[in-house]
Order: C-alpha cells, then structure tokens, then sequence
C-alpha cells in the first residue's frame, strides 16, 4: 500500500485549517493538507459573511418603516424583488469564497493539495479513501461542524432548511418557523421577516441569542416579539400539516407552515474521523477532550482547531486556534497560549452582544452591575434607534472590568472596545478616562460606566473621574 511520508497533515481546508497552514509552512517542514468537502470555509459559503448581506438587504428594507417621521415619502411604493435581492446575496457569497480558494488552496505547490476524505488508522497514520496512506510526526483536525437535523424531523427533511440549503434559495417561503433562537435562528429569523416572510420562532430555552443576563434578555425579547411571535421555554415538534404544509407545535402553540428553519446547533464533522483507531479521549457527547491552550487532543500527536472542538463556532476563535495548533505542529515543545477575551456577537436589530464573563458566571457577591436604558440617547433617538439596555459588570473591590451583555445599536462596536479593556485589565475608572466624543453611541457605554463606577470600591486619584492629574 502506498504511503507518503510528511511532518505534519492538515485535515480541512476551512478557516482553522488555513490558519494552521499559515503556521505550518514558513517553518519549512513538509506538510500536506487533505479536504474531502466543499472549498472556501464555513464563514464564507455559509455563514458570517453571506448572512450578513441578507441581514444588509433586509434591514434596508425595513428602514422605510421610519421615513414618514424623517419626512420622507414614498415608502408605501417601495418594494423588493426577492429573486434580485437573493441573486445579490449569492453573488456575494460567490466573490467571499473565490477569494478564499484562489488566495489559498489554489496557490499551493502540487501535491500539497489533496482532495478526498481521510481517517485515523494510527496515531502518525491517516488513510484516504483511495487506499493511499499518509504518515505524519504530527496532525491537525480542522474538519468543522454541520447543522443538526434531529432523527425525528428527518422524514421532512426536504421541507426543512438549513445554512446549507438557505443561500441557495431563489424564492423564500411564504410562512417559516425558526427553530432554535441563538444567532443563527434571530439573524436569519428576523431577516425573512422583514423581506415579507410569515415567522415564527421557537426556542426550548426561555432567552433568546444566548443571553444570561436576565433584564438584558427581557429587553431583547419584548423588542424583537414586537416584529414576530416568539415561542419560549419548549421544544418544538414537527408533523405533517395540511396542503403540503408541516405542523410545528411548541407547548400549547401551533402553526402550520411552508418550511422549518432548524438552528438548534451545529455538529462536530468527527463521525468518519476514526478517532476510536488511536483511542481518542471524549466527553458525554462524544465530542473529542482538549486543551484550549495548547489545542492537543489527549496525550496524541494530535491538535484540534475551529469548530470540530464544539465549543466556539467563531471565525476569530477559529483563526486563533488554528494558529496554536499548527504553531505546535511544528514547534520543539507543546506551548499553552493565552485565549482571548470572550466575545459574542449577534448581527440582529437591535445587536446583542456578550463579552467577558457572563452574568450567569458571576459571583454576584463580590461583582458590581451597572446599566443605561438606550431610551434618552441622544445619537440613538437621532437614528431612531434608542431601543435597548447595555449592563456592565466589574469586580466590586478592585473596580476591573470582568464582562458585560447588551442589546442595543451598534453593540458589535461597544462589545470590541469592552473586550479590548477587559483583556488590558483595565478598571472602570480607567475606561471613564478615555475620551469619548459627542453625540455618539459610546456615550450610552459611558453612561453605563458611571453607573458602575458608583458601585465599585477602587476610585481614580483625584477628586474629577474623567481626569488624570499630572
């Protein structure tokens, strides 16, 4: 049998498994990178990128909502040729991927490339399907996730959408349920709702985009309820309705529709791996145990990378990972990396966002809350968006930022600015010592700020917060 002798193999050609490459070549060692499914990463087919320009076009859209007040006229005749506006989409999504493909797998010497699906017959030794075998000193995984389809809904799984199937779509249905409300389930929910779709969206748990916050949750559902129903706190069920619709029922809830979204989670692509070959350790879901740090799978020769750990399915998060797993491909020694602030995002309207710890993870008898409601701010009630909460959190006796949650007007930007302090270890009273312009939304952030900065022991020398003395 054949068997090709390298360093290190990379497996997957997506995000985590480019970054790894990134690593792994100008160390001048042999490596070869095998992919056996669709070119140009997640993020860029089917995730951040094509979605946020549905998110783009919908919310334009939506827009003509607030022209009469602006003075504007004419929003009554304004309309939206959906087959144009999915085109657009698409041909969007088809420039994100081209790039990726021709800025990185195209440009690899021959041989480096190999397409096909590959496992683990040994710790060093992979085997393609075609029988050739592919031994390495040390190996990268970085097969990424799919979205989850429960047995029980897959005799309808032809009226069942996905990211997979989504982008592809030259019509939208008339009527959809949203299962699962994390980001993918409100991006992509409240998008088909404002381009004319009938949704409704369900989630097993009672908050929605993975808040833990309780009034940050509260706010977010009481906004985003207003444009279409939300189902909370049951899972849903599936059953064939009438007309070729399907029924889906959640608690005493129930509707017929012409298609289910499924957003309840995404599976690591492990399945065909062959990780019980080389004894893998997993976990109680069967997804494999590793160090965050060092991305080593167990004691193997083996490092993880991007969304086959099933822990965080973010495109930076990826981007990091894969950089220490291919660092320590070819490094001397195993190295622990620091891992960045948490940071969350969903590209909803108004944006929620988490960063730091979460205010299901503090110790709320040593930690201080403080809050602004995004009702009186000035450049919000401007854009006529002054819908939301922002809560900050910080240790009480030392004043340090540990985290915050919101949902408001360009959160995706305030969210940045906290995760940068939070991982400076910056204080309250540091933050109340950046400079903040006027009008702008970081002045609700600020507002935020002094409210918990009366809340924290730790205070700035000096009698004026915003201040420095010499």
């Amino acid at each position: 049998m054949e068997e090709r002798q390298v360093d290190v193999a990379i497996i997957g050609s997506g995000s985590a498994g480019l970054y790894a490459m990134g690593r792994v070549r100008p160390s001048g060692k042999s490596v070869v990178m095998i992919n056996g499914g669709e070119l140009g990463t997640t993020c860029a087919r089917v995730g951040c990128m094509p979605s946020k320009a549905v998110i783009q076009v919908a919310e334009d859209f939506h827009r003509r909502g607030v022209f009469k007040r602006f003075g504007l006229e004419g929003e009554e005749t304004l309309s939206l040729d959906v087959g144009e506006a999915m085109g657009y989409v698409q041909d969007l999504r088809d420039i994100f991927v081209e790039r990726v493909i021709s800025n990185s797998t195209d440009k690899m010497p021959e041989g480096m490339f190999i397409r096909g699906y590959t496992r683990f017959v040994g710790p060093n030794l992979l085997e393609m399907e075609d029988g050739q075998r592919i031994r390495a000193d040390k190996i990268v995984v970085a097969t990424g996730s799919r979205p989850i389809v429960p047995d029980a809904w897959q005799g309808y799984r032809d009226r069942i959408i996905t990211t997979d199937e989504f982008f592809e779509l030259d019509v939208l249905p008339r009527s959809i349920a949203v299962v699962g409300l994390g980001v993918v389930g409100l991006e992509i929910g409240q998008s088909l709702h404002r381009l004319g779709c009938e949704v409704v969206g369900i989630d097993m748990q009672e908050v929605i985009g993975g808040l833990s916050d309780p009034e940050v949750a509260k706010t977010a559902i009481d906004i985003l309820g207003k444009e279409f129903p939300l189902w909370l706190g049951q899972g849903a069920e599936i059953s064939e309705g009438s007309n070729g619709k399907l029924r889906v029922t959640a608690g005493e809830n129930s509707i017929e529709v012409d298609r289910v979204f499924a957003s309840i989670g995404r599976r690591p692509n492990i399945d065909k791996l062959g990780l019980d070959a080389i004894g893998a350790p997993v976990d109680e879901r069967g997804f494999p145990v590793y160090n965050p740090n060092t991305m080593q799978l167990g004691d193997l020769p083996v490092f993880l990378a991007g969304d086959v750990t099933g822990e965080r399915p973010l495109l930076h998060e990826a981007g990091d990972e894969g950089r220490i797993a291919g660092q320590n491909a070819v490094g001397e020694k195993i190295t622990a990396f620091h891992r960045k602030a948490p940071l969350n995002i969903t590209f909803c309207d108004p944006n929620i966002a988490q960063v730091g710890q979460t205010y299901a993870s503090l110790d709320l008898d040593r930690a201080a809350v403080g809050q602004v409601q995004m009702a009186p701010v000035g450049r919000a009630l401007i854009m006529a968006k002054n819908k939301g909460l922002i809560r900050v959190y910080a240790d009480r006796a030392s004043g340090k930022m540990l985290g915050a949650e919101m949902a408001c007007i360009k959160a995706e930007n305030l969210a940045h600015l906290l995760a940068w302090a939070i991982q400076q270890d910056l204080t309250v009273g540091d933050l109340l010592q950046m400079p903040f312009y006027h009008p702008v939304i970081e002045e609700a952030l600020q507002a935020a700020l002094y409210d918990l900065y009366a809340k924290v022991d730790a205070k700035n020398p000096g009698a004026i917060t915003e201040l420095r003395p010499l």
